[in-house]
């Protein structure tokens, strides 16, 4: 089967996008070139990756020339720019980025090899959030899956929007930027609004 026709500018783009996010955690633990890269390349392919194995494909990034050179890149921009630059949240907000374009696109995929809707749906969450959790448990902090605030939720959303309207056989460009953009607006709005979801609370 011939790989399906995905943006590649869009799917560079999110690895770059997670990429980063692992560069600056590990710029932020005071690492070592090496482990930045080694944090680079696990955040920006580990979902996508993932992915692909469950629906026994080839690795994305194993045959894509422009995978490598870009978390490389990305590792290198994070490596010798002042720490000033990423101050702040613009650590999060990449984050956020990168996990709604990987949703996207992951779900895309997913549907582009005939894998059924719900599993299609649930792996385009796999192939925004997975990444995002390697980093996190290498790097010993604490995951953003076991935080309360909406995280995997945004990723659903994004993965929900991309199958209804694939299903409904709408333009893809137009599904996949709505998709991209509603995950993201979500994962803001939580960031800044500290929206959270409901802990359990039944007790004897």
């Amino acid at each position: 089967m011939n790989p399906p026709a995905l943006p590649p500018f869009l799917d560079l783009t999110g690895t770059a996008v997670f990429a980063l996010t692992g560069a600056l955690l590990a710029a932020r633990l005071r690492q070592s070139f090496v482990t930045m890269l080694f944090f680079a390349l696990v955040t920006g392919v580990g979902g996508g990756t993932v992915r692909d194995l469950l629906i026994d494909v080839p690795a994305f990034w194993v045959h894509d020339a422009w995978v490598a050179p870009v978390v490389l890149g990305t590792a290198l921009l994070a490596w010798f720019t002042p720490a000033h630059w990423w101050e702040g949240r613009l650590l999060e907000w990449a984050d956020a980025a990168g996990l709604a374009a990987f949703a996207t696109l992951g779900t895309a995929k997913a549907l582009a090899f005939d894998v059924a809707l719900f599993p299609a749906i649930i792996l385009g969450i796999v192939s925004g959030c997975v990444g995002g959790i390697i980093r996190d448990v290498l790097a010993g902090v604490p995951s953003i899956l076991m935080r309360p605030e909406l995280y995997v939720t945004a990723a659903a959303v994004s993965a929900v929007i991309c199958a209804m309207g694939t299903l409904l056989d709408l333009k893809q460009t137009i599904v996949w930027s709505v998709a991209a953009l509603a995950g993201l607006m979500l994962r803001g709005a939580a960031m800044i609004w500290r929206i959270e979801l409901p802990p359990y609370s039944r007790v004897d």
